[in-house]
């Protein structure tokens, strides 16, 4: 019977970070190795005991790299591979996932803000070190449902524009989850929503921001939202609507365990929950 996963926790004290970590105590195939956080005066105090489950012999820590060469050190000789699950900042983000796959880490990333040129020298750094990881802009499989329906739609209508909503201490716009919408969309038509009038705007930005396909996409930060998105068609006569809605985030779970069980045997880095599915 092969050993648990060895999984280590960036953020581990954010409310993404505690979700991952009461998720991968109730799998049977995962085990809490590490938790990551630089939240001032949380060093060194047990993780669990800090979010209220229970003493899990894990302490929060600050050193990053210090805990991923540990975690790898300690894994050398095992039949698993260690995960790292990152919930942190996009001003780290890039640097967190290069530093996992330098130590043989393989990384499972749901911090979004990585842009393309960086997803594209991170898919290169790892496939030539033979670390797959997983940067994951959404894992939410209904979430996924939605991108697979946007992008069959997309064939048929010349005008749409995204939405996405999201609580108010979310760090980048527009989210990483609408700008993979837009890319699945764009994948099928390269040209959407052409002019029909001379448009001005009496207020910067507010027609949102746009992208070379001509997709609008438009975000709203407010206390109360957890992570919501929807994408408008419209037609003479019609518009069609697609609409996704995070009530909590442990609908995240499911999809964040099942990359964490798939990850180990990627090659290199991919790039959206649909890729595992």
């Amino acid at each position: 019977m092969s050993s648990p996963i060895p999984v280590v926790v960036a953020g581990a004290l954010g409310r993404m970070g505690a979700e991952v970590i009461r998720a991968v105590l109730n799998a049977e195939d995962c085990q809490l190795v590490g938790a990551i956080d630089n939240t001032p005066g949380k060093e060194g105090v047990d993780v669990g005991l800090e979010l209220g489950i229970k003493e899990l012999e894990v302490a929060v820590t600050a050193d990053f790299e210090g805990c991923l060469c540990a975690v790898s050190q300690s894994v050398r000789n095992s039949n698993q591979s260690a995960v790292l699950v990152d919930f942190t900042h996009p001003s780290v983000v890039f640097d967190h996932t290069r530093a996992a796959i330098a130590y043989g880490v393989h990384p499972v990333i749901g911090t979004t803000g990585l842009s393309p040129t960086q997803l594209n020298d991170l898919t290169e750094f790892s496939a030539k070190a033979s670390i797959g990881g997983a940067v994951i802009p959404n894992f939410s499989v209904g979430m996924v449902l939605l991108q697979q329906a946007a992008a069959a739609a997309a064939r048929f209508y010349d005008h749409a524009e995204l939405t996405e909503l999201h609580h108010n201490r979310k760090a980048d716009a527009p989210s990483g989850t609408c700008i993979k919408t837009a890319e699945l969309m764009e994948e099928v038509k390269q040209s959407f929503n052409p002019a029909e009038v001379d448009e001005h705007e009496s207020l910067q930005g507010s027609r949102g921001g746009v992208r070379d396909s001509g997709l609008r996409l438009h975000s709203l930060r407010l206390p109360g939202l957890v992570a919501h998105q929807e994408v408008m068609f419209g037609a003479p006569g019609e518009t069609y609507t697609l609409r996704h809605d995070t009530i909590d985030r442990s609908a995240y779970m499911p999809g964040v365990l099942l990359t964490v069980r798939k990850v180990g045997s990627l090659q290199q880095l991919v790039y959206g929950l649909e890729r595992l599915i």
